[in-house]
């Protein structure tokens, strides 16, 4: 059974255009997805799987200029493009990931695709009864039942969120939910607003080794120190300082 991951990017986010190769610590912000990505032991390969439109002509060459395979299909679509994508790349099942998840725990990854290997359910997934915070979101799926629901999804969110149809029509396939051991599930790791992304990088200068050493619970751990930190850096600064700064 070939299992590899299937990235979503693009550049015209509503909120934060561009977020995905914006620029954090001297790396682009997807570049941190995929060295933790490339550590997973249970995956079969990943691919990138972007638009057609000419706004995401610089994620192509991001992945072309780190030897990352790189698919093109659908802008608005985007079911039809990881199909496609699962069909070109011979996969039998695929982990649907998001670009703006730059911390997302491989040991996570590699727990949903052992999972399905061994469940036998069509779908594997961390977001019913979510328990994990955004940011590690993991969801591994049949290509070949996939590929027969995707020409059912008739709403356009359906389409553009790839897997809420299987929510929706739960009855009709094999779900299976795995649950966060971490106390853990309010901190947000995802990047959607210039507001997550200044976190992002605070978050980054914290860490003293590679990003990809940090576990899911020592990130946890030092996302809430950040915060505090920042918290008590603007209660220290107090009136004066805040009306001067004005």
């Amino acid at each position: 059974m070939r299992i590899g991951a299937i990235i979503q990017a693009r550049m015209t986010s509503r909120r934060l255009p561009g977020k995905v190769l914006a620029e954090v610590h001297g790396r682009p912000m997807m570049q941190y997805l995929l060295e933790r990505v490339e550590r997973c032991t249970e995956l079969d390969g990943v691919v990138v799987a972007t638009s057609t439109d000419p706004s995401d002509d610089p994620i192509e060459s991001f992945c072309v200029e780190r030897g990352v395979d790189c698919f093109r299909g659908s802008l608005d679509n985007v079911a039809e493009r990881f199909r496609e994508a699962a069909q070109r790349h011979g996969l039998d099942a695929f982990v649907r990931l998001c670009a703006d998840s730059p911390l997302l725990d491989p040991a996570l990854i590699d727990q949903a695709v052992a999972t399905y290997r061994s469940s036998g359910a069509d779908l594997v997934t961390n977001v019913i009864g979510r328990t994990f915070g955004p940011g590690q979101s993991v969801e591994v799926i049949s290509a070949p039942v996939f590929a027969e629901a995707v020409p059912h999804m008739s709403s356009a969110d359906d389409r553009e969120h790839v897997t809420s149809y299987f929510y929706d029509h739960r009855k009709d396939f094999r779900i299976k939910a795995i649950r966060s051991d971490h106390d853990g599930g309010d901190v947000d790791f995802a990047i959607d607003t210039p507001e997550d992304l200044e976190r992002f990088r605070a978050l980054v200068a914290a860490m003293d080794r590679p990003h990809w050493s940090y576990s899911l619970a020592e990130l946890i751990d030092l996302q809430r120190a950040v915060a505090a930190a920042a918290v008590g850096a603007s209660i220290g600064r107090g009136p004066a300082d805040d009306k001067g700064a004005r």
